[in-house]
């Protein structure tokens, strides 16, 4: 288990809950909360299951403590049963991240309103109500740490992610709404945008969906000024940073490896698109 200088685990003693945690930039944060000294509850949905035991058996091998729940995060009873099954099985809840996101594709011609409602419940509507539920535990504390995972989407957004970029929008609002309100209870609120991270899910997305096959990455890391992607590992160290650093409240910290929001040089473009 990772130690400060101090001598003792970063997390000691902290519970958190991480939806999405069942793979990708969730997991590499539940696993460094874990490493940390951190209790976690693991969370995704069912088809996803087999990685969630992954996920919490590398935390418990690293010698943590973690449990995973599986369900549907646009079932408000279910967002309110995973807080609840934190203190249940912990008995106080110190971070909560909303990590999880529904990112499918759709353009303003192609998004019908049942997947704008989809994407609506999980990437904004149920951060408000497991806030709403974890501020109640927080509160009786007089402390408490939640992260917001947001997306670089969330200034402008892909041509295709009109719905997912308009939620990331919403989710960097609330986090600096939540932020100002919840400061005189000791309970700070911060957020990361991800660039373009490698996961299990973007390999799929790049090779299957979009049709890239194999040699997508290849393009992709030309584009790349630090000559790699970015990792799950990158963010959960952002995470950790927000989940350890007391003073912080109300800050967006935009993770990628060029400015947001700046155009990228047209042979950087070329490989991405050929």
């Amino acid at each position: 288990m990772a130690e400060s200088n101090a001598g003792k685990p970063l997390l000691a003693r902290q519970v958190a809950v991480v939806t999405g945690s069942t793979q990708g930039i969730g997991s590499g944060i539940a696993r460094k909360f874990g490493e940390h000294g951190a209790s976690v509850v693991v969370h995704g949905i069912e088809s996803q299951r087999a990685g969630g035991e992954a996920t919490v058996e590398a935390i418990a091998a690293a010698g943590g403590q973690a449990f995973l729940l599986t369900g549907d995060l646009q079932d408000e009873a279910h967002c309110r049963s995973l807080i609840h099954a934190a203190l249940e099985r912990f008995g106080r809840l110190d971070i909560l991240v909303n990590n999880a996101a529904v990112t499918h594709r759709g353009t303003i011609e192609s998004t019908s309103t049942e997947l704008w409602d989809e994407i609506f419940a999980v990437d904004l509507r149920a951060p408000f109500i497991l806030c709403q539920e974890a501020v109640r535990a927080m509160k009786e504390q007089q402390s408490g740490c939640i992260i917001n995972i947001g997306s670089s989407n969330g200034y402008f957004g892909l041509k295709g992610l009109l719905a997912y970029s308009t939620a990331k929008a919403g989710l960097l609002v609330f986090t600096k709404n939540l932020a100002n309100y919840l400061t005189q209870y000791r309970i700070r609120v911060n957020q990361v945008n991800p660039g373009w991270v490698l996961t299990e899910g973007e390999r799929y997305v790049k090779s299957v969906v979009e049709g890239r096959g194999d040699g997508w990455l290849a393009d992709a890391l030309k584009t790349r000024p630090a000559g790699r992607m970015l990792m799950p590992e990158d963010i959960a160290e952002a995470a950790l940073f927000f989940a350890t650093r007391a003073p912080v409240s109300g800050s967006v910290l935009d993770f990628e490896q060029h400015p947001m929001g700046a155009p990228l040089d047209p042979e950087d473009l070329a490989a991405l698109v050929r």
